[in-house]
């Protein structure tokens, strides 16, 4: 692990709370990307030694401290910055694909590392899009020390975070959140609660690295993404001030960005079935099965699934960034539904496929198609998707169509 990075192995056997090495001044050891085709092209670089390294990490609870540390070496950790605060200005909708396609290759190098980075990028997103400006050069200066942000929104409704007044604008919390995907290695999740007397929601930062949640690590045991570290986490007695709160209440629910931003998680998605796509090119030309017609037409059907998977990543990161994407919200969450319900049945075409092609001794470890297979499956399982599906008959029925 590289010595700026900020997290501390011990941090799963102790606390949970994240251990802070460099000064949130710092701008880390290097300049990373400056431009989005830039960041892109790290993540291509970085993929295959992110692949190399999966197995090793592939354990309940654990989580890729390693991974991140390289991210951080490779500028990926501020990309979504613009470059005047250290980033590659994966922040603007004419970076949509970019952004996108830098989401795919770290997919395709460890999905666990894909979700937690997803999420990293969708905390910084939204602080430059509902913080202030003194909170946004705030939190890209804990970026560029290398803090791990996240979005911690999933609850049980009868055990949700709730924010307490107290006096001087502060708050005293009371509640959980369920699957917090890094908890005990971020240093600043993004968090909804609800506010006092039905105000609404509020999204908050909390300083995990010295208000450390209590930590359920028997609720993560998962079928796949097991190094996500996506464990319970109390926050019953923790403090926030007004400084932590992020935009006005019920802000983080606003369209298009609540229900666009399916763009993001499936292309991470996409990333994986590329893997899944790649290791079993590679398993059947270690066999000499090249010739096989059968195996040829699998994979066909795989090619062209994940060239219509790129296809998909193309016409989403177009329609997100045309001028009228904001305004027309309705067009704009019903295209991403649409796009990340395509992805999602390539994905599961593939793995289909591919199990068809490699057979029974494929799915032995140590080759990677098992937990491949495990980590792609679970991570397809994102909320609603007959609603989202649904949503798209709707739109189209009312007789609305994409394009603004």
């Amino acid at each position: 692990m590289s010595a700026d990075f900020i997290y501390s192995p011990s941090a799963e056997l102790g606390t949970g709370a994240p251990e802070a090495v460099a000064s949130a001044d710092s701008p880390g050891p290097s300049r990373g990307p400056a431009t989005p085709a830039q960041a892109e092209m790290a993540a291509a670089q970085l993929a295959p030694k992110l692949f190399a390294q999966a197995a090793a990490t592939d354990e309940v609870g654990a989580f890729p401290s390693q991974e991140f540390a390289w991210l951080q070496t490779a500028g990926l950790l501020t990309a979504a910055l613009p470059a005047d605060l250290g980033g590659a200005g994966l922040n603007v909708p004419a970076a949509t694909l970019p952004l996108l396609h830098t989401l795919q290759h770290i997919g395709r190098g460890n999905l666990a590392v894909g979700r937690v980075y997803e999420g990293h990028l969708n905390a910084l997103l939204l602080i430059q899009q509902l913080g202030t400006a003194a909170q946004t050069a705030r939190y890209a200066a804990d970026a560029r020390a290398g803090k791990l942000f996240g979005m911690w929104n999933t609850e049980i409704a009868t055990d949700g975070v709730r924010l307490e007044a107290m006096p001087n604008g502060r708050y005293r919390l009371r509640g959980a959140k369920t699957f917090a995907s890094g908890a005990g290695y971020l240093a600043r999740p993004l968090i909804t609660g609800a506010l006092p007397k039905g105000r609404g929601w509020q999204l908050f930062v909390l300083p995990a690295d010295t208000q450390a949640p209590a930590l359920d690590r028997s609720f993560w045991r998962p079928l796949g993404m097991r190094a996500t570290a996506s464990f319970r986490a109390d926050l019953t007695g923790l403090e926030i001030g007004p400084d932590d709160l992020i935009g006005p209440p019920d802000a983080y629910y606003q369209q298009p960005a609540f229900s666009g931003g399916a763009i993001r998680f499936a292309a991470v998605q996409l990333g994986g079935a590329e893997a899944v796509f790649e290791e079993t090119c590679r398993f059947l030309q270690g066999l000499g099965r090249i010739d096989d017609p059968y195996q040829r037409q699998r994979l066909g059907e795989m090619s062209i699934a994940l060239e219509s998977g790129r296809q998909w990543l193309r016409g989403a990161a177009e329609h997100a960034a045309r001028p009228g994407a904001t305004a027309d919200a309705e067009a704009t969450v019903a295209y991403a539904n649409m796009m990340r319900t395509a992805i999602e049945t390539i994905c599961l075409n593939m793995l289909q496929l591919a199990e068809r092609c490699v057979g029974a001794r494929g799915l032995l470890e140590p080759l990677p198609f098992e937990r491949l297979h495990r980590d792609l499956t679970h991570y397809l399982r994102q909320p609603a998707p007959d609603g989202a599906l649904a949503d798209v008959g709707r739109f189209v029925l009312e007789g609305k169509t994409f394009v603004s």
